[in-house]
């Protein structure tokens, strides 16, 4: 699986997807779909979907095929590359969205919630197939959010294809266990070969399970929030735990439209670019030092 495109640019998103199987251009589909990493503040989310034809279910059952979150990092491997030789008859499609993608939409001046974010990107990987050819008859969902509005909303806007969203529809339908596997399998990989552009110090690749209530992702946070420029882009700076800590360990703002009473501690910035002792020993920010930038001791 090349996440080269992520790597280049992480920022944003990336779509990956198989070949498209001939007999899926021809005969009936049934198509699932599953996400992995909506919860954790580190790393991205990734969309899958999976799909064959009705007449080749079985087949793709016979994998054994499970919920990714039953199963080991080796078997959700060795599954997918199952998959993958079973090309003939199995296509797959990802959208991998960014951690900065996923916060800014969050935080923009139009609220883009998680919810909406994740069904219109499901949405997007279903047209995705049709536009590419796919005899789509059938979609199973696993659903965020309300199953029962998930689906009227998925219904209308494929009113041609039998739809079903249900909770846990990743152990319930093998067609979403594939998609799940997908997904899974996509995320490890964009967290275990994460380019960090910022070029940390002391980089930890220890960050835990990369959940916010994880002690060990909070100790990493901690340990690599840039007290300006706060986090890398592997961090979701629209959770409430990086929040926090942004709170906590950064530099205050002062904005010139604040009011007076909301001044104290307003000097706090200014600290960051003097020559005394620092809270936050690090290297330059990566914006200093692309731009040779140095403080100024003398003029």
């Amino acid at each position: 699986m090349d996440l080269g495109e992520l790597d280049r640019d992480s920022t944003s998103r990336c779509r990956l997807n198989s070949p498209v199987p001939a007999v899926c251009r021809k005969e009936p589909c049934v198509l699932g779909v599953d996400e992995a990493g909506r919860g954790p503040v580190l790393g991205p989310m990734v969309y899958a979907i999976c799909y064959c034809p009705l007449s080749r279910l079985a087949h793709l059952e016979a994998l054994k095929v499970a919920d990714s979150k039953t199963l080991s990092e080796s078997e959700r491997d060795r599954l997918f590359v199952k998959m993958e030789e079973d090309g003939d008859f199995v296509g797959w499609a990802l959208d991998v969205l960014s951690p900065n993608l996923i916060s800014t939409s969050m935080l923009g001046r139009v609220k883009y919630n998680l919810n909406s974010l994740s069904h219109d990107t499901a949405t997007g990987l279903v047209q995705y197939a049709l536009d590419q050819g796919v005899k789509v008859a059938q979609v199973f969902v696993d659903t965020v959010g309300p199953p029962e509005t998930y689906q009227e909303r998925l219904q209308g806007r494929f009113p041609g294809i039998e739809v079903t969203v249900k909770a846990k529809a990743d152990a319930l339908y093998p067609v979403v266990s594939a998609a799940s596997i997908c997904a899974k399998v996509a995320r490890d990989q964009a967290v275990k070969n994460w380019h960090f552009v910022e070029k940390l110090q002391d980089l930890d690749a220890d960050y835990g399970s990369g959940y916010p209530n994880d002690p060990k992702t909070k100790a990493w946070l901690r340990k690599h929030v840039e007290p300006v420029f706060g986090f890398p882009q592997f961090v979701r700076f629209s959770w409430r735990t990086a929040q926090s800590i942004l709170e906590k360990e950064a530099e205050g703002v002062l904005w010139e439209d604040s009011p007076t009473g909301d001044q104290e501690g307003s000097g706090r910035i200014m600290s960051y670019f003097s020559k005394g002792p620092r809270t936050h020993p690090h290297l330059p920010h990566r914006y200093f030092q692309e731009r040779g930038l140095e403080s100024a001791t003398t003029f």
